[in-house]
């Protein structure tokens, strides 16, 4: 009986430690998982407030802010150098997107931009 009371002993014992290291190391990567996603809002933020982002055929992705930015100005400025006109572009703020048909800047249409913005040229 002795002998049966120390291997449950053990048994119990050593299924303990493996528990506390695995609730350890779940935690260890909860931790680091919570770094992690903080470390990407942080770039996040830093992208977004430093401007907005233009992508396709342009010289300048990353156009800074200012006042009244609008998108013909971050066209501009992003210095566009693809062969053909773009046929369409996309507004991406704060997660939402909407598609606009190139004429509207092409014809002189005035869209204001706000910080953070993402625009694509097609």
């Amino acid at each position: 009986m002795k002998i049966l009371s120390a291997i449950l002993v053990l048994v119990l014992a050593a299924t303990g430690c493996t528990t506390k290291s695995k609730a350890r190391l779940k935690e260890q990567n909860a931790f680091l998982a919570g770094q992690n996603a903080s470390l990407r809002q942080q770039q996040a933020a830093q992208l977004s407030s430093s401007g907005v982002t233009v992508v396709g055929a342009v010289q300048h992705p990353q156009v800074p802010w200012v006042a009244g930015l609008t998108l013909a100005q971050a066209v501009a400025t992003a210095n566009y150098i693809g062969a053909d006109e773009p046929k369409q572009i996309i507004i991406t703020r704060h997660g939402e997107s909407a598609a606009l048909d190139a004429k509207v800047l092409l014809n002189g249409g005035n869209v204001p931009l706000e910080i953070g913005d993402v625009i694509e040229l097609r």
